[in-house]
């Protein structure tokens, strides 16, 4: 399996001629959904879920499909019967990659907010595993993990924490547009020193065989 990583806390997963896009937000090229069969969306957010580039992927692909949960089903009317509701403990097929939806909370920024619901995704068993704003810890063994690296919700050392008790094969970054250079190149360095997993961070466009 071919994984692309794109802007912020997008990724495609290519495999064959079978294509699944997770998280195509605001800071997400638009490219990143060309030839989609299918889209997983963890939460209602804008850096998580664009959803004029959903409609305009529709528009060139009737069948494709766009799994997610249903506080963002409720601002997904214009995708029609394209937007399939999927909950916390479902297990699903999306371009033909078997997927299991886990976890449920986006995690607290500050007082109970944004207290919206999140929903990660594990695909293919564990092969990979896209938590969205979370930092659930999945029932199965995780091969590739990808990591939140800046958010209003999060800590570096909960990263850490977070890599450490998921125990990956490996991990790669994620929500990362906040960050400069500089910035990434701190979060890098610290989850090498500390994470207890192979890590590498990937620029949008790069891939990685997982």
């Amino acid at each position: 399996m071919r994984l692309i990583k794109y802007g912020h806390a997008c990724v495609r997963l290519e495999d064959g001629d079978r294509v699944l896009v997770i998280d195509p937000g605001v800071f997400t090229e638009a490219e990143a959904l060309d030839g989609a069969d299918a889209v997983l969306v963890t939460h209602e957010h804008p850096d998580h879920f664009d959803i004029e580039k959903l409609v305009a992927a529709r528009a060139r692909s009737s069948a494709l499909r766009v799994h997610l949960p249903a506080a963002a089903a409720h601002h997904a009317s214009a995708l029609g019967d394209a937007a399939v509701v999927v909950e916390s403990g479902e297990r699903f097929e999306a371009a033909g990659f078997g997927v299991e939806a886990v976890g449920g909370l986006h995690a607290e920024i500050y007082e109970g907010l944004p207290g919206c619901a999140n929903v990660g995704f594990v695909v293919d068993g564990g092969k990979v595993y896209h938590p969205g704003d979370s930092l659930f810890v999945p029932p199965v063994a995780v091969e590739t993990l990808l990591v939140p690296a800046a958010a209003p919700w999060l800590k570096l050392a909960e990263a850490l924490d977070f890599l450490r008790e998921t125990k990956p094969q490996r991990a790669f970054p994620i929500h990362n547009a906040t960050l400069n250079a500089l910035g990434q190149e701190y979060f890098d360095s610290w989850v090498e020193a500390k994470g207890g997993t192979e890590y590498a961070a990937l620029a949008s466009g790069e891939s990685a065989e997982v």
